[in-house]
């Protein structure tokens, strides 16, 4: 009892009694499978969406209404995207790829008409639409983790340069590309996302040995350090209001190798990638205490269901 009341009363200071009936999505292995589950980040209820065992569910991408959340599973062979209803229900798989070609993070416009995501393998990794109901589909350019803005008028992502991962910004028909930074991110894990307002994106890049969320703002090119953790935080997800990022930290940049990746996959540590957040301007970093352990140590976002 002592350590939920210190946990309630830590996400209370941090402003969860604003956010009254919301839910992070998140990846979690607490049943011995991954599968997505919607947890109450004050009390940590949670509730199975996916129940697929033998399979991988990952990614999660809560629409605007938040009425359905489009994920990757492997439950096919290889990874798709597929949207199902916010309590789990009405599954439908939307991409058809066979073992060689994988889908990735997946991102929804604000009227819930388009779903954006990544294909990679055959090539240049790609970045593709298609609307929820499965049809429409058509690749818009190349580039990593495709984050559209909430008007669907323009993408964030990342495309792999000589000298590392950049953010990028384009026209939603893949015209008009331009980088953000200056600066390559050799480790990757830069996973954009828009601010519901659409003035800024929230994404990973490289400081020294880690890697830190920044803030930019598209118009003006102004970037601002959010994070200064000194180790690996990605994943970011904005609150419906704005308020509030959630991410992902990690005690090291495991995926900079092969060898410290499978070390990492490995030990399959409870706690390796904990949910964290901060309010907006990057103030008040913290563990969220009833997702501190069992989520699974890969990319995937803690979204917030409304």
């Amino acid at each position: 009892m002592l350590l939920a009341s210190t946990a309630l009363f830590s996400l209370a200071v941090l402003g969860w009694a604003d956010l009254p009936g919301h839910e992070l999505v998140v990846c979690s292995f607490r049943t011995g499978e991954l599968e997505l589950f919607a947890v109450d980040p004050a009390t940590g209820d949670a509730r199975n969406l996916t129940r697929s065992p033998r399979s991988v569910e990952k990614y999660p991408a809560c629409s605007y209404a938040g009425d359905r959340v489009a994920f990757i599973s492997n439950r096919d062979g290889t990874d798709n995207l597929y949207v199902m209803n916010a309590d789990g229900s009405g599954v439908r798989q939307r991409t058809h790829e066979k073992p060689g070609i994988d889908a990735g993070m997946a991102s929804w416009t604000a009227d819930g008409r388009w779903l954006y995501f990544g294909l990679y393998g055959g090539g240049p990794p790609r970045m593709c639409r298609i609307r929820p109901e499965g049809s429409g589909f058509e690749v818009v350019g190349e580039g990593i983790d495709p984050a559209i803005s909430p008007d669907g008028e323009r993408i964030a992502f990342a495309r792999s340069l000589d000298d590392g991962h950049h953010l990028f910004v384009m026209k939603s028909d893949g015209s008009h590309a331009r980088p953000l930074t200056k600066r390559g991110n050799g480790w990757a894990g830069v996973h954009a996302t828009w601010t519901p307002d659409g003035k800024r994106i929230i994404y990973g890049d490289k400081v020294g040995e880690a890697i830190e969320l920044f803030a930019c703002e598209p118009d003006t090119g102004a970037i601002t350090q959010l994070t200064r953790l000194g180790g690996a935080a990605t994943s970011p997800s904005v609150s419906p209001d704005g308020k509030w990022i959630t991410f992902r930290l990690c005690d090291e940049v495991y995926w900079r190798s092969g060898e410290s990746s499978r070390r990492a996959y490995k030990e399959r540590r409870a706690d390796k990638r904990p949910v964290w957040i901060m309010k907006a301007d990057g103030s008040d970093p913290h563990v969220v205490e009833p997702l501190h352990y069992q989520t699974t140590i890969d990319g995937s976002r803690a979204p917030y269901l409304k």
